[in-house]
């Protein structure tokens, strides 16, 4: 793979106008975000919990808007080549299916990456903007922000490989709203659960929630969302080189 490649995906994300759904996938987030916690009674200037609403807040926010987000992103990009007869085009100049595959999932982390992690900023910089007196709690943001972009971009890369194989992109979506409704779902059930599906693992990404209806700091799952990204890079990897290989 080089760099011409990934340029390629970028002009046609130009093409597709996907700057808007990257655009939502940084406003959305920040928006429920906010509205979650600065509503919320735990939210005081002067303790802790204001940050613990907050990031409770961006908790609660990625797994409502991010999962049908990414669907549409990753489907749109992937579903140019079954339209306009792209993966023949690129097997002609000898890139095949599995490489593709992998140069879309590039570039596409390279701007799920700039809308999560400004998602974060955003959030965390209205909270020192509304004059939050308490320390900003960076190791437990940064670990946050840094889990739950994992979880984006395995969903991402999961889209990617769901809408190569699967030419009706509403597929990729039915997919996206199912997401949603499992994330949603899973947060309130045993831990286990949430370890079944990658939409599961936002609830184990969060640095705040609620034990016992009081808000608390929490700590992301390290070794889960370790272990998801260990298992979606094999996985991908291994898809991606059996399309190479039916392609040869």
């Amino acid at each position: 793979m080089n760099s011409t490649m990934i340029t390629n995906e970028f002009a046609k994300m130009r093409h597709l106008h996907s700057w808007l759904l990257a655009v939502a996938l940084l406003v959305v987030p920040t928006v429920i975000t906010l509205y979650i916690g600065v509503v919320n009674p735990d939210f005081d200037r002067t303790t802790d919990s204001a940050w613990n609403a907050l990031l409770a807040g961006f908790g609660g926010a990625l797994p409502l808007a991010a999962p049908l987000l990414l669907a549409i992103l990753a489907s749109r990009q992937v579903d140019v080549e079954h339209v306009g007869g792209g993966w023949l085009l690129s097997s002609t100049h000898g890139v095949t299916p599995g490489a593709l595959c992998r140069a879309k999932f590039l570039a596409l982390a390279a701007v799920v990456t700039g809308s999560t992690v400004g998602s974060s900023a955003l959030a965390a910089g209205t909270g020192l903007l509304l004059g939050i007196s308490a320390p900003w709690p960076a190791g437990r943001w940064i670990g946050c922000t840094a889990a739950v972009l994992v979880v984006n971009l395995v969903l991402v890369a999961l889209h990617v490989i769901v809408s190569a194989r699967v030419e009706n992109q509403l597929v990729g979506l039915g997919v996206g709203l199912l997401g949603t409704i499992l994330a949603l779902v899973t947060s309130s059930l045993p831990g286990w659960v949430t370890h079944l599906v990658p939409w599961g693992y936002y609830a184990v990404a969060t640095g705040a929630g609620y034990v016992e209806s009081e808000l608390v700091a929490t700590t992301p799952s390290v070794l889960s969302i370790a272990g998801l990204a260990v298992v979606a890079a094999i996985a991908f990897g291994v898809l991606t080189h059996r399309f190479d290989r039916q392609e040869a």
